[in-house]
């Protein structure tokens, strides 16, 4: 697949991985790995053999947020600099949340800043035990950026999300599960295994119908009770038309495993 500087994107059996590749800079986000994590979202999305997208970084740290040395050398030119990093990001973001095939995201190590607020996107997110979260963002006298003011609140609570951002109070992996902010806790070492299993099952599933699940969900929030069982009626309709809706009750009726396409 294409190359690229600070990331790595690797494709096999119908899986796509995203590696951030600056482990040396802690995978911290600069410029160009924004614009690269963007451009690696939109080849994920667009690319119909993939059918579940990996998210992970190389290194002891999975991201320590923004690389503000790339952007604090010159005072008078950092706020340009971090809109144009935050657009990318989020042009990143909302492309692997809105694409049609699930997202996994396998925490490695600490996950600060910008990285906290990545790892928390994913439609799965594994976290080594290790691993560890903070927001970091007010300790620097910034804001939250990455969509951790959107998924923060809706995963937790306001109350949690205030206290995450305000104080940068740091959790363990096994606190964030049990905060709900991630699916699972698993040994450091087989955490990409881990995610790459998962994976699998998913990318051999009903593409389709995590699709529409996915689509449903993000606008739950946004819909009256009656306007989401509407879309819910429609969706659920189409799916039993589709070839896996008829493929998936017709294997339920005959009490075998499905064939998903």
């Amino acid at each position: 697949m294409q190359e690229f500087e600070t990331i790595l994107l690797e494709k096999a059996d119908n899986i796509a991985t995203i590696t951030f590749n600056r482990p040396n800079a802690a995978n911290g986000i600069n410029p160009t790995l924004a614009r690269e994590f963007a451009e690696a979202a939109l080849i994920c999305d667009k690319d119909k053999s993939i059918r579940c997208v990996v998210l992970t970084a190389n290194g002891k740290l999975f991201c320590a947020g923004g690389d503000l040395k790339a952007v604090g050398g010159e005072p008078e030119k950092a706020a340009t600099k971090i809109k144009g990093m935050a657009d990318d990001l989020h042009r990143a973001t909302s492309t692997l949340a809105r694409m049609e095939k699930p997202f996994i995201i396998a925490v490695n190590g600490m996950a600060a800043g910008a990285g906290f607020s990545i790892a928390i996107t994913g439609d799965f997110v594994l976290a080594g035990e290790s691993a560890k979260f903070t927001m970091a963002y007010t300790a620097a006298g910034l804001s939250p950026d990455g969509s951790s003011t959107y998924y923060l609140p809706r995963l937790i609570g306001m109350r949690k999300a205030m206290d995450l951002m305000i104080t940068n109070r740091r959790l363990t992996a096994a606190e964030a599960e049990t905060w709900g902010l991630i699916n699972q806790v698993v040994p450091d070492e087989s955490l990409k295994e881990e995610a790459l299993k998962l994976a699998q099952k998913l990318a051999n599933g009903p593409t389709d119908a995590y699709a529409i699940t996915k689509k449903l969900l993000l606008c739950s929030f946004d819909n009256s009770l009656e306007t989401q069982m509407e879309l819910e009626g429609r969706a659920i309709s189409e799916r039993a038309g589709s070839a896996n809706g008829k493929e998936g009750v017709l294997a339920f009726i005959e009490k075998r495993k499905p064939k998903f396409t």
